[in-house]
């Protein structure tokens, strides 16, 4: 754990520069907008240890797999988030000596993400060898009203001198990936455009033909007084920028305002898409710098009305919630169903930046309940438009009669993942798919989305699991061999409960869906039983595995077992574990781990948290006590999770103890990898551990439920749903719950275990039994 940010309701701060939390910081003090985003790095030049990262979302490449043998199935490629040209870059000189924070020193250094208002900032003073002093302060955003731009105020102000100040604004094109395969460059540029006060560049990925344009543009201001300066052209290989020099008074602060338009080929010809960056470019600088920020800002005002939680009396707490909720609210918007959420987001490349099961198990819950409908309804649509490529990843496998198996890695529906024991045997990803369609549906009652894409999706996903699972002579019951569950460190198991009862649940649900569809829709049945072939008596072999499926049991625990021959590994608890071998996946040879006890995260009881309803209390309760003290939590998706349960078995600090772990799982790095990039779709898990969790929020048979609970540590906590048209604001506090309805009418609601109805406007107080 790493701890040196300043705690603060509405901010991160960084106070004080350390060359050793660069790194870490450039992935915390991300931004992004929904269609790109980019890394905390400096404008200026840094020549320390950086992660150079510009991300836009769709725009990849297919980096040819690199493996020590091949196997049949494989993918011929991985597919990566492209690092895409620098076009934040400012190199400042001071009488001609460059400002560079690794080599000159630096004072009152503070860096501020400010969250509420999507911006960072950072001001700090700098002395240059030769004495001469400077005050800097600088501000950037991405605007979320016009996402093809993004803005850069950046002042310097000379303390101790007068002389020249020299700005070098810049697009650089040559950039490179460090997880690149084969140390390939992945980008060609194919033109470049400078001119006073202005350049363009425009990229193409070498591979797939993506085309991304950059357009700058800038003022240069003395105080308030604008300056008309005469810039010098620079124009490189793959690096175009202007440079200008001033004459600064010290005392006096010189200001250049960088305006930014970033256009691709997902949205424009080829044609058209240089002129169209030079147009969003000039469309932000005829708008002014003050403006754009005030357009932004209203944009997250009206995020936050709908998705913010107020924690009082624990600003660790407040913070690290506002924090998780951030990172997802500037990684996805739901305006374009061809995107998803990567699991890193715009804060790195590691895993890719691609679309895996995580969306559909933890940020579904998120934006079920916090954003329209049609947000959550795009993520679905986005694996429907990948059914045929799902299809095709099952044939490569020996799967037919349109089975389908989602990856679980991908960018455009081809699996692109290549490491055997998860390409090949995660295929619990599938359930992820087909239960957040069920999520969907109970939340929001949009059958119609069935009868559109969801059932043929669900059909193809019972199909495979029909054909994965195989008939034991010798127990005389179904079973599925050779799998991996969501704990990646028991690997090619058999029988893992987790994955068995997910596929079992999906063929059921599969089939109850069909019956709806035939009674609300013939016409609708007609259509998609005829284009998917569909056979009756598909239906009677679903159930039958349904009624002779073989679990994992052991009697004298009377708990269900990860796998079959769980218990014989050697029973070890983590509190025997050494801190210094934790993380164990930083300290043990894979072989010693797959043999130990030890659980990456707790699939199982990831499957009780999905069907609850199924348990009782004493039930979830027996797992949790034997699950919980075998799991070292070295997967971001699996606190959160134990922290819900918790909640709902009445452990109030182990609860607390997860939510803190899983909220402030970057800001306090606890697994030393926050220097790669956050955590982005595990964030969605810190949202649910306060709504599901200490609020006790569920959706069943068609009615909203909360049983709120409250850490001692906090004096209240106000959450904010939306359900079916309705706005509700939840604030809980020692005495109980209010609750106010905002819209759409009267709200049924079960607050406590007891039904009620709440009307539009009212306010209501629940007194907790």
């Amino acid at each position: 754990m790493k701890k040196y940010l300043t705690a603060d309701e509405w901010c991160i701060i960084e106070d004080g520069f350390n060359p050793d939390n660069h790194r870490s910081s450039e992935s915390i003090f991300s931004l992004g907008n929904g269609k790109m985003g980019q890394r905390a790095n400096f404008e200026e030049k840094y020549s320390g240890p950086t992660l150079q990262g510009s991300y836009i979302a769709g725009i990849y490449y297919p980096d040819k797999t690199r493996v020590g043998w091949w196997k049949n199935g494989y993918p011929e490629y991985f597919a990566k988030v492209l690092n895409s040209p620098n076009y934040i870059g400012i190199d400042v000189t001071i009488d001609g000596e460059m400002l560079n924070l690794f080599i000159c020193k630096v004072s009152d250094f503070r860096r501020v993400l400010n969250m509420k208002e999507g911006t960072l900032e950072r001001t700090f003073k700098a002395e240059m060898s030769d004495g001469k002093q400077i005050e800097v302060s600088t501000k950037r955003f991405l605007s979320m009203a016009d996402t093809e731009t993004a803005a850069i105020r950046y002042s310097v102000k000379p303390l101790n001198f007068s002389g020249k100040i020299g700005f070098v604004p810049y697009i650089d094109g040559g950039v490179v990936n460090t997880d690149s395969n084969y140390d390939e460059a992945f980008w060609n540029i194919l033109e470049m455009d400078v001119k006073g006060g202005q350049a363009t560049l425009v990229g193409q990925t070498k591979k797939l033909d993506f085309r991304v344009a950059f357009s700058m543009r800038y003022k240069i201001y003395e105080n308030s007084n604008e300056l008309n300066v005469k810039p010098e052209l620079i124009k490189k290989e793959a690096w175009i920028g202007n440079r200008v020099i001033i004459n600064g008074t010290q005392g006096s602060t010189i200001t250049i305002e960088k305006y930014i338009g970033v256009t691709s080929t997902l949205n424009y010809s080829p044609e058209t898409i240089m002129v169209a960056a030079e147009t969003q470019s000039q469309k932000a600088m005829n708008k002014g710098y003050d403006r754009m920020m005030q357009e932004h800002i209203a944009m997250w005002a009206n995020k936050w009305k709908h998705s913010d939680i107020k924690i009082e009396g624990d600003i660790e707490a407040q913070q690290a919630i506002r924090f998780n909720i951030f990172q997802l609210n500037q990684t996805y918007t739901g305006e374009d169903d061809r995107l998803n959420v990567g699991p890193k987001g715009f804060t790195g490349e590691k895993y890719g930046g691609t679309t895996y099961w995580d969306t559909e198990a933890y940020c579904i819950p998120f934006f079920i309940s916090t954003a329209d409908p049609k947000v959550t309804r795009q993520l679905l649509v986005y694996r429907y438009k990948h059914l045929e490529r799902a299809i095709e990843n099952a044939q490569k496998l020996g799967f037919n009669n349109g089975a389908a198996l989602y990856p679980m890695v991908t960018i455009n529906g081809e699996e692109c993942h290549n490491e055997w024991e998860i390409t090949f045997e995660e295929i619990h990803r599938n359930g992820a798919i087909a239960f957040a369609i069920h999520n969907y549906i109970r939340h929001t009652l949009d059958y119609k989305y069935l009868e559109e894409y969801g059932l043929e999706v669900l059909i193809g996903i019972a199909r495979f699991w029909s054909q994965r699972i195989t008939f034991s002579e010798e127990r005389g019951k179904y079973v599925m061999l050779g799998v991996t569950g969501p704990n990646e460190y028991e690997n090619n198991v058999n029988n893992n409960w987790y994955t068995s009862r997910l596929a079992n649940w999906c063929m059921k649900y599969a089939a109850e869906c069909i019956e709806y569809v035939k009674r609300s829709n013939e016409q609708a049945w007609m259509r998609i039983s005829k284009k998917l072939n569909f056979d009756e008596k598909e239906t009677e072999r679903w159930h039958d595995i349904n009624n002779n499926m073989h679990y994992a049991f052991n009697e004298k625990l009377n708990i269900f077992m990860q796998q079959d021959g769980y218990m014989d590994k050697e029973q070890i608890l983590t509190s025997q574990l050494p801190a210094s071998e934790r993380p164990i996946n930083q300290h043990w040879s894979w072989d010693r781990i797959l043999r130990s006890c030890f659980i990456k995260q707790a699939d199982t009881l990831q499957g009780i948290y999905l069907f609850e309803d199924e348990f009782d209390t004493d039930t979830i309760a027996r797992h949790f006590d034997f699950y919980e003290p075998r799991t070292v939590h070295e997967s971001s998706l699996s606190p959160c999770v134990h922290s819900i349960l918790a909640s709902r078995i009445g452990r109030k600090e182990k609860a607390y103890e997860m939510y803190l772990r899983t909220s402030r799982l970057d800001l306090d790095d606890y697994n030393s990898e926050a220097h790669e990039g956050l955590h982005i779709t595990s964030m969605a898990g810190t949202w649910m551990s306060i709504v599901e969790g200490f609020g006790g929020k569920r959706a069943y048979n068609g009615k909203l439920y909360l049983k709120p609970s409250i850490p001692d540590q906090w004096k209240s906590y106000t959450f904010f749903l939306t359900f079916r048209g309705h706005d509700i604001e939840v604030t809980v506090d020692a005495q109980g719950t209010t609750i106010k309805q905002h819209g759409n009418g009267q709200l049924d609601i079960n607050v406590y275990g007891n039904d009620c109805s709440i009307n539009d406007g009212e306010v209501r107080q629940f007194n907790r039994n």
